[in-house]
Order: C-alpha cells, then sequence, then structure tokens
C-alpha cells in the first residue's frame, strides 16, 4: 500500500499499541458483553487481525513501514530470551517427541500437498489454474511457496535461486504466501480458543503441556511481585542486550562462513535471521541456569509477552485481504493445498492421540516460521514457545531440500 493515510512509523507504532491495549483491556473486562464476545473470538486473532484491516483499508501501510522490522529484529529476539530463560527446560525436553512427529507431518503434508493440489485444480478447471511456460510455469513459483511453508522466507528466497521463476509470477507467489498462511495463522488462533473440543476429538491426553501451563500459572500467582525501577531495567538489558549480543556475533559469523565455507548456504547457515534465532535461544537456554532465571518473578515473562504482542501486531499490518484478486487460479490452489496440509496433521494427531497444541505449533513453524509459530505457542501458554522456537529453526534447516522436492513433483504432475 504507497499511499496510506498514516505513514510515520511513530503513528503506526500508536496504532498498534492502541489496538492491543483495548484488545486485552476489554479482554479482561468483566462486563457481560465483552465476556461472551470473548467466549467466541479469541483476543490475540483480534490482536493480529484488526492491524490487517487497517493496511488493507490503506489507513496505515504494512509493506512502508519499519515497525515490523525493529519488532522481529530487535523484539522478537529479546522476548525469546526473556520467555526461554524462565521456563524449566527438562520439561520442555519431555514433550520432543510429540513434537518431532508432528513435525515430521506438517512438513510432509506439504510437500505431498503441493501435487495433489495441482492434481486436483487440473480436474476442476483444467487450463485455468496452472500453466504456463519457461519462466512463467506454475510449478516454478509454486515451489518456492513450498519452500516457505517448509522452512521459511530465506527458503523461499534460495528456491527462487534454483527454479527462476519470472519475476511476475514470484510477485504472485508472494502474495499467496502471504494470503494463505495470515488466514491459516488466524485458523490455528481461533482453534486455541476451542483447543479442549479440538482435543476432544483427538483422543488426546493434554496432560504433559497442561502440567507445564500449570507451573508457570503457579510461578506466576504465588512468586511473582512488582519489579523495582532497577529491576525493570535490568530486564530490559538482558533481553535486549543479549540481542545486541546476538547481532555482534552474526556481523562476525555470517562472513566468516560465506569466506570459510560458502557451501553451507544449502543448509541456510548463511541467513542472518536463522543465526538471531539460533543465538539469542542459545542465551535463553544459558540464562535459564543461572540467577538469571529468578527475574521470571518480577515480571521478565510479562515484558518477553509485551514485545511478542507487538510482534504479533506488527505481523497482522503486513497482511492486505485485497491480494487475493492478484492470482486467483494459484490462490484456489493454495487453498486446496493448505486443506491437504489439514488433513494429514489432523489425521497424524488423532492416530496418535497427539494434543492440539502440537498439532498447531508444529503446522506453523513449517508455515509460518519462528514469530507465528511463537505467536501460536503464546496463545496456550508462554512457557510453551520454546517449543516453538525449536521447530521453527529445524524447519529453516529443511526447508530447502523440501522446497525442491515438491517443485520437482508439481513439475511432474503439471
Amino acid at each position: 500500500m504507497n499511499n496510506a493515510i498514516f505513514e510515520q512509523d511513530a503513528v503506526v507504532l500508536a496504532f498498534l499499541l492502541i489496538i492491543l491495549a483495548a484488545v486485552l483491556y476489554t479482554a479482561n473486562s468483566p462486563l457481560p458483553f465483552f465476556r461472551k464476545f470473548y467466549q467466541v473470538v479469541p483476543p490475540i486473532l483480534l490482536c493480529y487481525f484488526l492491524p490487517g484491516i487497517l493496511n488493507t483499508a490503506g489507513v496505515i501501510s504494512g509493506d512502508n513501514s519499519a515497525v515490523y522490522t525493529v519488532a522481529s529484529q530487535f523484539l522478537l529476539p529479546a522476548s525469546l530470551i526473556l520467555l526461554i530463560m524462565g521456563v524449566d527446560l527438562k520439561e520442555i525436553w519431555k514433550l520432543r517427541k510429540k513434537a518431532g512427529l508432528m513435525f515430521i507431518a506438517a512438513a510432509l503434508g506439504i510437500v505431498i500437498g503441493g501435487p495433489l493440489a495441482v492434481i486436483i485444480g487440473k480436474a476442476l478447471l483444467p487450463g485455468v489454474i496452472v500453466g504456463g511456460e519457461g519462466e512463467d510455469a506454475s510449478w516454478r513459483g509454486l515451489g518456492t511457496v513450498a519452500a516457505s511453508w517448509t522452512g521459511g522466507s530465506a527458503n523461499m528466497a534460495a528456491m527462487y535461486e534454483v527454479f527462476k521463476p519470472s519475476a511476475r509470477l514470484y510477485s504472485g507467489m508472494i502474495a499467496l504466501d502471504v494470503l494463505i498462511s495470515n488466514i491459516w495463522l488466524a485458523t490455528l488462533l481461533y482453534g486455541v480458543h476451542k483447543k479442549k473440543k479440538i482435543n476432544q476429538w483427538l483422543r488426546a491426553d493434554d496432560g504433559d503441556t497442561a502440567g507445564l501451563e500449570q507451573q508457570f500459572k503457579n510461578t506466576n500467582t504465588v512468586e511473582r511481585r512488582m519489579a523495582t525501577m532497577p529491576e525493570m531495567m535490568l530486564i530490559l538489558a538482558v533481553g535486549l542486550g543479549a540481542t545486541g549480543l546476538a547481532h555482534l556475533l552474526i556481523g562476525k559469523i555470517v562472513p566468516w562462513i560465506k569466506a570459510v565455507a560458502p557451501q553451507l548456504a544449502r543448509f541456510n547457515l548463511t541467513n542472518e535471521f536463522l543465526w538471531l534465532i539460533i543465538l539469542t535461544t542459545t542465551f535463553g537456554v544459558l540464562l535459564s541456569f543461572t540467577r538469571a532465571r529468578n527475574l521470571e518473578r518480577i515480571g521478565s515473562t510479562t515484558v518477553g509477552n509485551v514485545f511478542l504482542y507487538i510482534l504479533i501486531a506488527s505481523i497482522g499490518m503486513k497482511m492486505n485481504i485485497l491480494n487475493v484478486f492478484d492470482t486467483p487460479g494459484l490462490i484456489v490452489i493454495g487453498f486446496i493445498w493448505i486443506a491437504i496440509h489439514a488433513v494429514v496433521i489432523f489425521l497424524v494427531a488423532r492416530m496418535f492421540k497427539i494434543s492440539y497444541f502440537f498439532l498447531a505449533v508444529a503446522s506453523e513453524a513449517s508455515v509460518g516460521g519462528v514469530p507465528t509459530a511463537s505467536a501460536v505457542a503464546a496463545g496456550f501458554s508462554p512457557a510453551l514457545v520454546p517449543v516453538a522456537v525449536l521447530l521453527s529453526v529445524m524447519g529453516y534447516a529443511v526447508g530447502n531440500y523440501a522446497g525442491y522436492i515438491c517443485g520437482m513433483l508439481m513439475q511432474w504432475v503439471c
């Protein structure tokens, strides 16, 4: 959106904070109207969706604003540090088997879903939905989306260099990626609100995650107190200071890898954002074994959640609902594709009696990446964010391979 009414970043940030304050305040209101309203509409969904409406209406511009850049480069890493250092990582480790199985199912749902979606699309509208020749061949663009939905934007960019779609086609793929992934994120966030009913259908025992959530709640309610001014500054120094250290190290690590071992680019190890997540996650883990973990008692997780919710709003701000009209044929493929992905992960979860938490976080770790997967996990409990981070980092590692295989399969069926 090039001609938004309000383009100054300070004004855009003000809009996002007003939305967050209004939603979270009314979500905790005792008034009957709000209590009934939020029984139907999850607060976190509104925090995500309302900025998207403002962007679509041209009130603000997600594309031209630096708010998301700041949120993803500074607030997200700091949030991860503050949230991870305050949890019991031994309990998190117990969840690894279910998380790993759902991660495999989520990636598989994308890899097999792409070619199946093409086959179904060709049957529904032969010669209309997919086609093209040379650099305009649909499979070239869809292959980049496959990499994004099994890894992230860095994987999508990598497969762009492999499949070489035309600029016009790739632009449409970016719109498809953003639109479908945003709708899927909204669906998963809404499902958090209905997790008990979903878990009943999945026949899932949610005792492990529920126990961790309860542990987190008990820590908050029993041991917590308001931080003093020096203590709050200490919390900010730990979160943002460690983030600054990560950026400093990235400036040394990435150029060194490019010079010494450029072949590691195939594993995305020359991607700065991947290293930002790896380093800040590592810092959070290390701090959890020190006295810094005691900062959770005075509100470090609250600060981390504030940063995370600003990120959620800034992600929503980049959504433009009208993009659906840019490539209507391939958008149909996208909806069929994500539906197949959904069928696969729900069937696997039901077969192995795995809770909705693992399903939702593993799916978003594939389709969205660290920021949105963390947002989904936070919808369950901030104590569970480390699981989302771990799965997302795994996605970055396999995204290029999964995207390439899926692209080749789609070329074969096109």
